[in-house]
C-alpha cells in the first residue's frame, strides 16, 4: 500500500485524452487533497483491467531510487520504455508521457525523441532550468513537478538548522574537534521570529513546525491571504522590513526572475547582526557575495545553506570555512519515504491524464513554477 498523497497545492490544466485543447480549467481549486480518494497501484490495475483506464505509453530516464521496480509493479499493464542512455531513445518514439529529471540534455534529447509526447513529470520540486526550453509551450506539453513531495524533510532540515544555531552546536562541533571543554550563550526559540520566504508547500510546512514550537512567524509570498501559523503575512515588496525584524530568515522560494538577487545586501545590511539566513530553495536567490562579506565582518550570525550559487560548492569557497556557517551538500531532499510519495503522486496524476482530469501541480510557465 502507498503512503497518503501529500497535500499538492495546486492543480493544473486537464490534459487528458479527452482534452487535447489544454484549455484552462478555472474551476479547479488550488490546494486540493487527494488523500481521500485512495488511488493506489492496486485500484489502478483493477480499474484498467474493467476497461475503465486507458494503456499508455511512459517514458522513463531518471536516476530516481528504484525506479524500474517501483514503476513495474505498480503499473504492470502500461508500456514502460526504460531509458538507460541515448541508445534507447529511439523506443520512446510512441511515449505520451514522460518521467524524467532536469538534467538539460536528457530533457532536451527526450522531447526530441517523443514526437506524441503530452505530459512530462518531473521527480524535481525546482523547475528553473526547464522553463526556457521551447518545446514544452510551443507543442503544449504539460509539465508538472515533484511540489508537496518534499515538505516533511526539507521543513525538518529548516528546523535542524535552526535548533542547532541556536544551541552553537556547529561551535561545540568545532570544540570538540579541539578537545576543548567550554560553555557556549545559548538562545531559546520561543518568541523568536523567524521569517519564511516562500510559504509555498515547503514554507507552509517550515511556518507550521516553528509555529509548534512557539516562534513568531512571518511569511512573505507573492499570493494575498492567511497562512496557518504565521502571525503576519506580507509580499514581497516588504521582504526587507520583515528581515529586519528576523531572528532566522528562511529561504523557500522557488527561483523565478522575481526571486532571483531577492536575498540583496541591501535587504541583508537591514537584519540583524545576531540573525541567521537559511537557504533550502536556490542559491541565486542570495547575492552570494554580499552574504560571505556580512559573516565575514560580523554583521550576521551565520548560515545554514543546503543549496548555492555554484554546485557542487567549490573548493575555494570561503563558505567551507567561515565558522558560522553550516554547509550541507543540496542534500535537504533525502528520505527514505520520497520515494512512496513521489510514486504516489505520479500514479494519482497518471489516472487523471486518462480520465482527462486536471493534473496536480502543473507548472505555471508565466509565474515560473
Amino acid at each position: 500500500m502507498l503512503l497518503p498523497l501529500p497535500d499538492h497545492r495546486r492543480a493544473g490544466d486537464a490534459v487528458g485524452r479527452d482534452d487535447r485543447s489544454g484549455t484552462h480549467r478555472s474551476d479547479v481549486v488550488a490546494g486540493e487533497h487527494v488523500a481521500a480518494a485512495a488511488h493506489d497501484a492496486r485500484r489502478l490495475t483493477a480499474a484498467r483491467r474493467t476497461g475503465g483506464l486507458p494503456v499508455t505509453t511512459i517514458a522513463i530516464w531518471s536516476n530516481w531510487p528504484s525506479t524500474p521496480t517501483d514503476f513495474g509493479a505498480a503499473l504492470p499493464d502500461d508500456t514502460l520504455v526504460l531509458i538507460k542512455d541515448e541508445n534507447d531513445l529511439a523506443r520512446a518514439a510512441a511515449a505520451e508521457v514522460a518521467f524524467c529529471g532536469i538534467s538539460l540534455d536528457r530533457v532536451r534529447k527526450l522531447l526530441a525523441a517523443t514526437p506524441q509526447l503530452r505530459w512530462f513529470h518531473t521527480p524535481a520540486a525546482g523547475v528553473d532550468r526547464l522553463l526556457d526550453i521551447p518545446d514544452f509551450r510551443a507543442r503544449g506539453i504539460a509539465l508538472t513537478n515533484n511540489s508537496g513531495s518534499y515538505d516533511i524533510q526539507i521543513a525538518e532540515h529548516v528546523l535542524a538548522f535552526v535548533l542547532a544555531a541556536s544551541k552553537r552546536l556547529h561551535l561545540y562541533r568545532d570544540q570538540q574537534a579541539r578537545r576543548e571543554w567550554k560553555d557556549l550563550e545559548h538562545d531559546e526559540l520561543r518568541d523568536q521570529t523567524l521569517v519564511v520566504f516562500g510559504a509555498g508547500s515547503i514554507g507552509g510546512e517550515v511556518v507550521r513546525l516553528a509555529a509548534a514550537i512557539g516562534m513568531r512567524v512571518i511569511a512573505v509570498r507573492r499570493r494575498p491571504g492567511p497562512v496557518p501559523g504565521a502571525r503576519k503575512v506580507v509580499t514581497p515588496d516588504a521582504l526587507g522590513a520583515a528581515a529586519a525584524e528576523a531572528d532566522y530568515l528562511v529561504v523557500a522560494a522557488p527561483l523565478t526572475p522575481a526571486t532571483r538577487g531577492a536575498i540583496s545586501r541591501e535587504v541583508i545590511a537591514r537584519m540583524k547582526k545576531t540573525a541567521w539566513i537559511v537557504n533550502i530553495a536556490r542559491g541565486p536567490i542570495i547575492d552570494e557575495g554580499a552574504l560571505v562579506d556580512a559573516l565575514r565582518d560580523g554583521k550576521l550570525g551565520g548560515a545554514g545553506l543546503d543549496t548555492f550559487a555554484r554546485e557542487p560548492l567549490p573548493a575555494d569557497s570561503p563558505l567551507w570555512s567561515l565558522p558560522n556557517v553550516v554547509v550541507t551538500p543540496h542534500a535537504s531532499n533525502s528520505s527514505p519515504r520520497v520515494r512512496q510519495r513521489t510514486l504516489a503522486l505520479f500514479l494519482e496524476n497518471l489516472r487523471r491524464f486518462k480520465a482527462g482530469e486536471p493534473l496536480l501541480n502543473r507548472v505555471d510557465f508565466e509565474a515560473g513554477y
